[in-house]
């Protein structure tokens, strides 16, 4: 699953401290999410995606391979 944290938290002007705060997770987490080493929970990845008011599938693409 890829991901578009690193773009979003740019736009928006947010580090992953930051992120991490409003998501209720640790920089670590947000950090290896962007690294695509860690896939989040449902709820963590909705809170993501509410921060940055956009859906879910606009902020983590499921590779075809992966359905």
């Amino acid at each position: 699953m890829k991901n578009r944290l690193k773009e979003l938290r740019a736009r928006d002007g947010y580090n992953q401290t930051q992120l991490a705060k409003l998501a209720k997770v640790s920089r670590q987490t947000i950090s290896l999410i962007e690294r695509d080493d860690f896939m989040p929970s449902i709820l963590t990845a909705v809170r993501i995606a509410r921060i940055f008011d956009e859906p879910v599938e606009n902020v983590f693409i499921f590779e075809e391979e992966e359905l």
